[in-house]
């Protein structure tokens, strides 16, 4: 068989540029926010929005992340069960990597932020909950948060691009996870959308 070399350098530039596309995205239709469907080997779970007051002040777009090995491994025995109490439990307390990405949609004050976290750490370690809020301070539209469960329950926390010292406690990890996936979530409807995904995506 015989190639020009027209189509030896389409062929080429059609695999280069295959290459480089970019990540398919799901945007949250609420705020207009969009996730990667992947980040690097995990797999978007699902999309809320926290909202704030009576108004429904919109404050972040919410994405959760879940490895790819997680998926098919420890959470394949909730397949056709994702919304299930157990589910949501091995979601909290899987030691498996994991993470939420917060994408904010108003600007907050360090108090407002700091605030907030604390108000839904009530009960958790309060040496290790001053630490975490503490990474927090002013934030603006479209500035971001990460908060990763690591291996051994290792809490990484990133904000606007700066990694903040990890927090290596397994309970105060599930703490901050519970949030969102806890048995009493920040906001019913995020618990639930959090997951949206998950059926398509446990196997």
């Amino acid at each position: 068989m015989r190639y020009t070399v027209s189509a030896v350098v389409s062929s080429v530039l059609c695999l280069s540029l295959a290459s480089i596309a970019p990540a398919q995205e799901v945007k949250e239709p609420r705020s207009g926010v969009s996730f990667a469907e992947k980040d690097g080997a995990s797999s978007l779970l699902g999309i809320g929005l926290r909202t704030r007051t009576m108004l429904k002040v919109k404050v972040y777009a919410i994405g959760l992340y879940v490895d790819g090995a997680a998926l098919s491994g420890p959470l394949a025995a909730h397949k056709g069960k994702t919304t299930s109490p157990e589910f949501y439990r091995d979601l909290v307390w899987g030691d498996f990597g994991k993470h939420v990405v917060l994408k904010f949609t108003r600007d907050v004050s360090t108090s407002q932020i700091q605030d907030a976290f604390r108000e839904v750490l009530p009960a958790a370690n309060k040496a290790r909950t001053d630490a975490f809020v503490g990474y927090f301070g002013d934030t603006k539209v479209g500035q971001e948060y990460v908060i990763r469960w690591a291996p051994g329950g290792v809490l990484e926390t990133t904000v606007v691009g700066a990694a903040k010292p990890p927090i290596a406690d397994k309970d105060f990890a599930a703490a901050v996870f519970s949030i969102w996936l806890g048995e009493k979530p920040i906001q019913d409807d995020i618990k639930k959308d959090l997951v949206s995904r998950a059926p398509a995506l446990v196997k």
